[in-house]
């Protein structure tokens, strides 16, 4: 069970080294694996972006028509389609999408302006969630145990607008507010402040983003009221809000109800298996298992990778089988709070061992920034 450290996460970066089990795999397959592509690249990030921009398209003119129940249909799916930015935005991080380093960023500020998404904290957490995923000390973006809430109000947000919950727009709007005025003390991630221990040139990028971002839309908003277009700030700057159900249903099965303080990726972290649209709107982190233990891997090729080295995984969940898996752990652990899944897997085919002297193996891509590599 997972309790949060107080040790300062400086301290925590030189004494916490776990040792990873990773599954044995030909370096040259590796390498093949890890090769990152401009045109796989963009097919990924502009065929997401077109579908946004197609629905919106067809939002507004349902909305100009007066077409009511389009209207609402199509507006549903272009928010389903957007709550999917910040998966856009998870592997533009990581840097392994496009081949040309300056693509990569070029598109992550995109998709974080639309998606009121600030890359640069993101960054600095997610470093910490890839190197000690789901360790209490070090990882504190992903604290265990976690509901994977169905409560009512919550799914009702999920199936229309988030006004109130966790990614919701009061509290995103609020968030960004502190963090422009230098304030990193937010409710849904707790550990931001201590993110920025002694690291005042990586907090001042983040401070600059959430202003851009708020001005960003603040430009938005004016433009469309002043144009008698309102409905084109719900659309451009409201539809991350918008139906968010399928975006939460995917994203939580990552790691909730299972193992914590495991140098096993196999038991802290689920792949799962998902139809090809939903896949290609989660960019592919349905994987995520493989994810995890070869983070340098390109999202796309990350399906070659699990055929690669299945033998040597559990079984992948389906979307139903997680969430049952994961339900039934919430539910034993109100009764017996130390209670974990435990994933069954096969018996390693090689010693437990790091591979941190393989730059590849252990990589985690462009992730990490410079004062954190």
């Amino acid at each position: 069970m997972n309790h949060v450290e107080s040790q300062p996460l400086s301290e925590v970066r030189k004494t916490l080294r776990p040792k990873w089990y990773r599954i044995p795999i030909d370096p040259a397959r590796l390498r093949e694996f890890s090769k990152r592509s401009d045109r796989r690249g963009f097919f990924q990030a502009l065929v997401h972006m077109g579908l946004w921009g197609l629905t919106g398209l067809l939002s507004y003119y349902c909305f100009s028509k007066e077409l009511w129940v389009g209207f609402v249909m199509v507006l549903f799916l272009h928010g389903t389609i957007g709550s999917h930015f910040s998966h856009a935005h998870h592997e533009l991080c990581h840097g392994t999408v496009f081949r040309t380093k300056w693509l990569n960023l070029f598109f992550l500020k995109i998709f974080c302006l639309f998606g009121w998404l600030n890359f640069h904290i993101y960054k600095m957490s997610h470093s910490y969630h890839h190197r000690f995923t789901c360790f209490s000390e070090g990882d504190r973006e992903v604290v265990l145990p976690r509901e994977p809430s169905l409560r009512i109000f919550f799914v009702l947000q999920l199936l229309s607008i988030n006004f109130f919950d966790k990614g919701g727009l009061i509290p995103t709007i609020k968030l960004f507010i502190k963090i422009a005025f230098n304030r990193f003390d937010t409710p849904f991630n707790s550990w931001t402040e201590d993110l920025y221990e002694n690291q005042l040139e990586e907090r001042r990028k983040a401070v600059n983003w959430a202003r851009l971002v708020l001005i960003f839309h603040g430009v938005i908003l004016v433009v469309s009221f002043s144009m008698g277009e309102p409905i084109l700030a719900v659309l451009l700057s409201g539809h991350v809000f918008i139906g968010g159900w399928h975006h939460y249903f995917l994203n939580e099965t990552q790691h909730d109800g299972l193992r914590s303080n495991v140098s096993d990726f196999r038991k802290c972290t689920r792949t799962m298996t998902l139809n090809p649209v939903s896949e290609f709107l989660y960019w592919h982190m349905n994987w995520h298992l493989e994810h995890h233990m070869f983070a340098g891997v390109p999202c796309y090729n990350l399906k070659k990778l699990h055929q690669v080295i299945s033998d040597d995984m559990p079984k992948p969940r389906t979307l139903y089988g997680a969430w049952h898996e994961m339900r039934e752990t919430w539910r034993k652990q109100q009764a017996e709070p130390e209670y974990e899944f435990d994933t069954p897997v096969p018996v390693q085919q090689t010693k437990h061992t790091a591979y941190s002297e393989d730059p590849l193996t252990s990589s985690i891509g462009d992730l990490a920034p410079k004062s954190l590599a």
